[in-house]
């Protein structure tokens, strides 16, 4: 049975129980991003969203931000209670920034309420997870039992930006920590190129969200890893919907397949 915007009913869509791994309200406009997501979240039962709080260790060019954030902490954690039912949380690293991140880590994950990481693909924090500097923070977060989210892109003509990461140098560093898992965001946008960089490294799981929803996608990703190593992300509010649940509630794949993707593994993934 089908809801008038073309998805799946909502007592299917519930029973999913779907948790959002990739949501990216503006840190300078968060109130309003959440108001924007508000519907969306409505339609698709989405029961959790997870962010990624900038924590004022040089992961911004906003200066004036990055200075708010130090004296007033509430910036980072404030969202976590005011939606407390809805909202998980991860924290921006400056890789650039050893000592710093290691505190951050220590702070907001240790002693705070952050589930984990998430590593950029550009900004003044990025740096390839290839780079040496990505050991003692990824030796730190295995310590602590703690998530970590790699954004990787695949870009024809080679990397814009000297933070860009490959899921191929994301496979390299995971090897070297086969008991950490990380999670691929957006599957390296190539999907196809994606998917078999990272196939022969069971610790890795791929996230959905962040290009245009192509067939074939989700099929390729179950049958080349298995669904357990799938994270849905919804890349709200600046991406739609119903490109980025499509994907997977489109998809030539079995119920329990759907409902893995779309919540428990990444449940599994939290501890949750």
């Amino acid at each position: 049975m089908m809801n008038h915007f073309g998805l799946p009913s909502d007592e299917i869509l519930a029973s999913y129980r779907i948790w959002d791994s990739y949501f990216l309200p503006s840190y300078r406009n968060f109130e309003a991003d959440m108001e924007r997501s508000k519907r969306a979240v409505e339609i698709g039962k989405i029961e959790k969203l997870c962010y990624f709080a900038h924590v004022g260790i040089g992961t911004t060019t906003d200066a004036k931000y990055e200075k708010s954030v130090v004296e007033k902490p509430d910036l980072v954690s404030g969202p976590l209670r005011r939606w407390p039912d809805l909202l998980l949380g991860m924290i921006h690293l400056n890789v650039n920034d050893v000592a710093a991140s290691i505190d951050a880590i220590n702070r907001w994950i240790r002693d705070g309420e952050m589930r984990g990481v998430y590593f950029a693909g550009g900004g003044p924090g990025a740096l390839p997870c290839s780079h040496l500097n990505m050991i003692p923070l990824i030796e730190r977060l295995q310590e602590l039992g703690a998530v970590i989210m790699q954004h990787t892109w695949h870009v024809t003509g080679g990397k814009t930006s000297p933070g860009h990461s490959l899921p191929s140098e994301l496979a390299e560093l995971a090897a070297n920590f086969p008991g950490q898992k990380f999670i691929c965001a957006h599957a390296g946008g190539e999907w196809e190129k994606g998917i078999r960089a990272v196939r022969d490294s069971p610790n890795i799981l791929v996230e959905t969200s962040g290009f245009d929803a192509t067939a074939g996608f989700i099929e390729m990703a179950v049958r080349e890893l298995g669904p357990e190593r799938i994270i849905f992300g919804s890349h709200l509010p600046s991406r739609s919907l119903g490109t980025e649940l499509g994907k997977i509630v489109g998809a030539n794949i079995s119920d329990d397949d759907r409902r893995l993707i779309l919540g428990a593994n990444f449940r599994k993934l939290l501890g949750m």
